[in-house]
């Protein structure tokens, strides 16, 4: 995925979609959009979404961390960053903080750093089925009516490109989740396929608006500067808020990772749909450059978790 998205933001800077082109690749990425949400529809077992509703101890924290104080962290740096930032980039703060956890790579390393896999997965499923209908309707309401296009255009938009063809593929589960279990190298290349579509319409748009040249050194350093601050709220804050609900400590462990970690997956597409292309772009970077950065920072922590195991 990281050599996908360095990839993605080369050739935008490069080969940029504008004009026509740029139309012809929105289009092109909503039909991608509606086709990955469909399969993460197909692909998410009901019977195993019902089983994690029961571990309410886990999870409800685990809700309130990743969509409450990481949208509130996301919030306050975005007011640090106003005024010195361009504003997209102090709006992309906040959108940062509204967004889900990944999948895979949340899941990953909390099986490397000895956590418990199991409840790994139903909560990276959990949490980006709620980010669907959460992400949006919170970023409007902590301060994203005027920097979107939210409002009953906006929110048919996430319906019609993001809620349908999840709810549709739930509803097909019995005929088609075979079909997703024997193609899984299809699916695969469907997915980083529909993310990097999604990446490149919206960086074309920044490049368009000069995002290399925009920002001064001491702006880049800024912006550096408080993705680390988010990135230590989000491992830090989520290690010392599970303890308070005396998890054990596999579970603490997951807990950590999904709540630390923030989705492309589901922010890109998101991004595509309530900001036009010239804007998505910008407000898109903080989460690829924070998505490359958790990776970073969780490779050498998962190592080192998995040898302290008591």
């Amino acid at each position: 995925m990281v050599r996908l998205l360095v990839l993605t933001i080369a050739l935008a800077t490069i080969f940029p979609a504008v004009g026509e082109g740029r139309e012809v690749a929105q289009v092109v990425s909503n039909f991608a959009i509606f086709a990955l949400f469909a399969l993460n529809g197909l692909r998410l077992p009901r019977d195993e979404v019902l089983l994690g509703l029961r571990h309410a101890r886990f999870l409800v924290p685990l809700l309130m961390w990743c969509f409450g104080a990481m949208a509130l962290a996301g919030l306050g740096l975005s007011h640090i960053g106003a005024g010195h930032l361009p504003r997209e980039l102090a709006i992309g703060l906040l959108f940062l903080g509204t967004l889900a956890s990944t999948v895979q790579s949340a899941t990953a390393y909390s099986s490397l750093a000895g956590g418990d896999v199991a409840r790994s997965v139903v909560a990276a499923a959990l949490l980006n089925i709620a980010g669907v209908f959460v992400t949006a309707p919170l970023f409007a309401a902590m301060g994203g009516f005027a920097a979107a296009d939210i409002g009953i255009g906006g929110l048919g938009k996430i319906l019609a490109l993001l809620v349908v063809p999840f709810v549709l593929g739930q509803a097909l589960q019995s005929v088609g989740r075979s079909w997703v279990r024997a193609h899984p190298a299809l699916v695969s290349t469907t997915d980083r396929l529909a993310i990097a579509i999604a990446v490149y319409v919206a960086f074309s748009g920044a490049v368009e608006q000069g995002i290399w040249s925009a920002l001064e050194t001491e702006q880049w350093a800024l912006l550096l500067g408080l993705l680390l601050a988010f990135l230590t709220i989000g491992f830090g804050g989520s290690w010392l808020f599970s303890g308070l609900f005396r998890l054990d400590r596999p579970t603490r462990i997951s807990f950590m990772f999904a709540g630390a970690h923030k989705s492309v997956v589901s922010g890109a597409p998101i991004a595509l749909i309530l900001f036009p292309p010239a804007s998505a772009g910008l407000v898109m970077a903080p989460l690829l450059a924070y998505h490359l950065l958790q990776l970073v920072v969780s490779a050498p922590l998962a190592t080192r978790l998995s040898r302290s195991r008591p």
